[in-house]
């Protein structure tokens, strides 16, 4: 069977990468994991030695009856759901009906990457952690190992804590990619960085803050704090000098937290 191109199909072949992304996520118990692009179950075979459930989520619709031979004994034992559909609508709470919490891993399409982690990292019912292969620059971005930010990062880092696992050969998929690719786990899972201000002004700042990259902090935030902005940042600790990519995410809570301030003051 072919890949489709326009699907980002790049089916994984490594046994030992596949253990990996399983070790990263620990399956147990009554564990339900959540696989996104199963492809032909590579992954799927891995994960349900472990775990009470495996729903997988496959948009390609000559793929599911594949897996439905595969493992037709653990679709009749109930160890395996197969919905056919696009992951981008599906909706995380219907995964309530099972009243467990969830786990996400999965060798995920690359062109829906940044979509994929905002969908479940900002839904009401978040997965408790999440283990996706990504391509490899997008993981070193994420965990971000030179120390520059970007909105992505800041994004993953607001909801949970990024590690970069391992670094998967471009030469371990079928059809091999361009790039190498890298396994990346997202744990710690929660909300609870929102507490003094709402997701959508934390973003709506960052997103301004990050709006023309060269420019400094001062120049960028000028349409969110008027003449105000210089104050701001240093009542926030921070040099209004420095460019967006050089703030923490302490320094990015410290200053949503005093944008709050200011907007119930006014």
């Amino acid at each position: 069977m072919r890949a489709k191109k326009s699907l980002g199909q790049n089916f994984l072949h490594s046994k030992t990468a596949l253990r990996a992304m399983v070790s990263a996520g620990d399956p147990k118990g009554d564990d339900i994991i959540l696989e996104i692009g199963p492809g032909k179950g590579a992954l799927t075979k891995h994960l349900l030695p472990f775990v009470a459930k495996v729903i997988t989520i496959e948009k390609d619709g000559r793929l599911p009856e594949t897996l439905k031979e595969t493992f037709l004994q653990e679709i009749e034992q109930g160890k395996l759901e197969i919905i056919e559909g696009d992951v981008l609508a599906f909706n995380p709470d219907a995964l309530a009906f099972y009243d467990l919490p969830y786990k996400i891993i999965a060798n995920i399409p690359y062109y829906i990457t940044g979509a994929i982690i905002r969908k479940f990292l900002s839904a009401k019912r978040q997965p408790s952690l999440m283990v996706l292969m990504v391509q490899k620059e997008v993981g070193r971005r994420i965990v971000a190992r030179d120390k520059k930010e970007s909105i992505l990062s800041l994004s993953v880092k607001a909801y949970g804590t990024p590690r970069y696992i391992m670094t998967v050969k471009k030469e371990s998929f079928r059809p091999e990619p361009k790039v190498d690719s890298a396994i990346l786990l997202i744990e710690d899972i929660s909300k609870d960085f929102f507490v003094d201000f709402s997701e959508e002004e934390f973003f709506t700042l960052v997103k301004q803050a990050f709006r023309s990259k060269r420019k400094t902090l001062r120049n960028n935030l000028k349409s969110v704090f008027g003449k105000d902005t210089e104050s701001i940042l240093r009542l926030s600790g921070i040099d209004p000098n420095r460019r967006a990519e050089d703030i923490t995410l302490h320094e990015w809570r410290t200053l949503s937290a005093r944008t709050r301030t200011e907007h119930d003051a006014k």
